[in-house]
């Protein structure tokens, strides 16, 4: 079971989530989010980071050349791509890094399938987050994960959207040969970008073996 913790804002956090073997950790780099990394982190420093984790920068509808130079000042091995980017977009930026390519779940009935194909041989991983009221991801809820059993995705994927330490049992619980991770963030927070280290710790032990 890999674990994504997304909304990192300290070098230091960054260095934790390593320590513990974490897989992926999200930086974002949308300027209206709490969570926006802007200059609380050193470009040089996060680049020269000799860290196993995956540093992996979030955008939702940035310009390529932006995203360009975002990986090469940080340092990014994978981006993770909220909005409406193409498959185009998708397949140029996968020559540079691996690519998370986001895809909001709503309420109602989602053919997963067909929302994914245009993107089958251009990006790297699917995460699925939730779409609540017009607002794609970031939501801190859940879409209904009984849906994943009725898809045949064929590439690693995410689950995200209001995971917390609560939802261990229903994860262990998601059947389906391409699950990959889980991606969390609001849940194991004590404010805004910064991780509560022992809750996302208690997290991966109880997830052990998975």
């Amino acid at each position: 079971m890999n674990i994504k913790v997304c909304g990192i804002t300290q070098l230091k956090q960054l260095q934790q989530l390593d320590g513990l073997n974490i897989d992926f950790a999200g930086l974002i780099f949308q300027k209206d989010s709490p969570r926006y990394l802007g200059d609380k982190i050193a470009r040089d420093e996060l680049k020269e980071s000799d860290f196993d984790i995956k540093k992996t920068g979030v955008f939702m509808d940035a310009e390529m050349i932006d995203i360009l130079d975002a990986i090469d000042d940080y340092g990014l091995d994978v981006v993770q791509l909220h909005g409406s980017e193409t498959p185009e977009m998708c397949a140029d930026l996968s020559e540079e890094v691996e690519v998370i390519k986001v895809f909001s779940i709503g309420d109602g009935k989602v053919d997963i399938d067909e929302m994914v194909a245009d993107y089958d041989d251009v990006c790297d991983y699917y995460l699925l987050d939730t779409y609540v009221d017009g607002i794609a991801g970031g939501t801190g809820k859940k879409f209904d994960w009984k849906t994943l059993s009725k898809a045949k995705i064929e590439k690693p994927f995410f689950v995200s959207g209001g995971i917390s330490i609560e939802d261990v049992a229903a994860i262990k619980k998601i059947r389906h040969p391409d699950f990959y991770g889980i991606d969390i963030n609001s849940k194991f927070e004590k404010e805004p970008g910064i991780k509560d280290m022992a809750l996302v710790l208690k997290l991966k032990q109880e997830l052990k073996g998975i």
